[in-house]
């Protein structure tokens, strides 16, 4: 019985450590106070049948136990459970994080879901906008992320002290920041007050600023020294070379090795267009179907191409030819000099417009949806994804009203599949929709409500030069959500392939 008795306990003591967790599950009754008590905390709002949510768990529990030893909590919410507290805190879809200091100083987590990314990013968040480094704390500064920015500059230099500030408080997300008021720790460090070094753990360790101390100028050399030579385009760098604001070029290869080789290769062509051009090697075993999103083809490799990302336009080069340094070096260089003519793949202009939504191909994109007489709403869609198929009824009586309306020649409904056309517009997951108001095409305004007639009807009012309202005919039967796990999740390709289709993403 004694023994029975021992082998209980040690199955419970078992499942105890089975099931401890280093992310704190909070309820309404207990969320205030434990964001209270804790100067930095990140809070993910999940639902247990949310894909999405299931892979960020491994994730954000690793996170979080390599977190509490720097006292940054992690805290997770059932909004099945606590529907009241994830309408409190404008949850519309899952996962949603947000990272509060205190309950009146809460801002949207704005990095990957990986659990070094995660990490990472709090531990910033966890410092000052810029520390104060000395010779006792730079090598151990040094290691707090792999690319930490330090200035340089004398104690009476308030000038550049004030520029290097306002460059740490634009990019406190993406690097830590420090700054030294000591002499002889510049000279140590082989640099003259001001300079700004900037030390990461990849190509040649260190870049070093001497120019003169202007924010944007600093701005700039951070970026462009933190971001590797020839990276690695994958699921956690994605959407860093995307918001980068200069075009990518991927070099696709089967094998590591091969990738290497390449890279070597081509190397004084990265250095020379640094800051103009990121270059990044791609698994085409892992990530060749995205060679298709770049009109290469996806069974040919290796393969080389460069995206305009500003304005998603794609140059692939011709795999036919031979991967050389001359061959890339001229295709590069006739790209910088604007000779190289973007690829777009289009479907046919239809003949005519067989329903109330008109229909939008590449073609046709800039006389519909650029034409400056009319307000233009636009849904980015993909054929398998539901979202979309479950919107189509109600987008159609949509442009039917309009179409009815006094308004029929001054606002146009219309979609395009964004899987099969080339589209300018920076799409982050489907369906996407954006009104394109008369006289202000450069400023599109992109819906975030739900997906009802009523309220779509009151986005075009209120967005349009029109001011275009029109009344429903009969009342809809129910509301759509405004967004779910599949429309509004911001990781590229973490997941499987049919979730990544599903969030819009270019299968990364």
């Amino acid at each position: 019985m004694q023994k029975v008795h021992r082998i209980a306990l040690g199955l419970l003591a078992a499942a105890a450590i089975a099931t401890a967790s280093d992310v704190v599950q909070l309820k309404k009754d207990t969320f205030d106070d434990f964001v209270k008590a804790n100067d930095l905390v990140l809070a993910e709002f999940f639902a247990p049948w949310c894909g999405h949510c299931k892979a960020l768990a491994p994730e954000y529990e690793e996170a979080a136990t390599t977190l509490k030893e720097k006292n940054i909590k992690l805290a997770k919410i059932d909004c099945t459970e606590e529907t009241e507290l994830c309408q409190q805190h404008g949850v519309e879809g899952y996962p949603t994080l947000k990272v509060f200091r205190g309950l009146d100083n809460v801002g949207p987590y704005k990095g990957q879901r990986k659990a070094g990314a995660i990490t990472s990013y709090m531990i910033k968040q966890s410092l000052p906008a810029v520390s104060d480094v000395t010779k006792d704390t730079l090598e151990e500064f040094k290691k707090a992320d792999k690319v930490v920015v330090v200035a340089y500059v004398d104690a009476s230099d308030k000038a550049s002290s004030e520029a290097f500030s306002s460059v740490a408080e634009k990019l406190r997300d993406d690097y830590p920041f420090g700054v030294s008021t000591d002499a002889a720790l510049a000279e140590a460090e082989g640099v003259k007050v001001p300079s700004v070094v900037v030390y990461k753990d990849f190509d040649e360790g260190k870049s070093v600023f001497t120019e003169k101390f202007e924010a944007e100028a600093i701005q700039k050399f951070a970026k462009t020294a933190a971001t590797p030579l020839i990276g690695e385009i994958g699921p956690e760098t994605y959407s860093d070379y995307m918001s980068a604001g200069i075009p990518l070029a991927y070099i696709f290869a089967e094998t590591a090795e091969e990738r290497k080789e390449i890279s070597e290769k081509l190397k004084p062509i990265a250095e020379a267009q640094r800051g103009v051009i990121n270059f990044g090697t791609i698994d085409a075993k892992a990530y060749g179907a995205h060679a298709g999103n770049l009109n290469l083809k996806t069974d040919k490799f290796p393969a080389f191409a460069i995206q305009e990302t500003a304005k998603n336009q794609k140059f692939p080069f011709d795999q036919e030819k031979e991967i050389t340094v001359e061959a890339i070096k001229t295709f590069v260089d006739d790209f910088v000099a604007g000779k190289v003519e973007p690829s777009i793949k289009s479907e046919p202009i239809p003949e005519k417009q067989e329903g109330p939504v008109t229909v939008v191909v590449a073609k046709s994109y800039n006389d519909i949806v650029l034409d400056d007489t009319k307000d233009v709403l636009i849904e980015f869609y993909a054929p398998w994804c539901g979202h979309c198929k479950s919107l189509a009824p109600k987008y159609d009586e949509l442009a039917g009203l309009y179409a009815k309306s006094e308004f029929k020649d001054k606002v146009v409904i219309a979609k395009v599949d964004a899987t099969a056309n080339d589209v300018p517009d920076e799409i982050q997951g489907f369906p996407t929709i954006k009104l394109y108001p008369a006289g202000a095409k450069n400023e599109p305004v992109t819906y975030s409500g739900s997906r009802t007639i009523d309220d779509l009807i009151k986005f075009v009012a209120e967005n349009g030069k029109y001011k275009a309202s029109v009344s429903e005919e009969a009342e809809e039967p129910s509301a759509a959500p405004a967004a779910s796990e599949e429309a509004t999740s911001a990781e590229p390709a973490a997941e499987t392939k049919e979730a990544a289709k599903e969030d819009g993403h270019d299968e990364l």
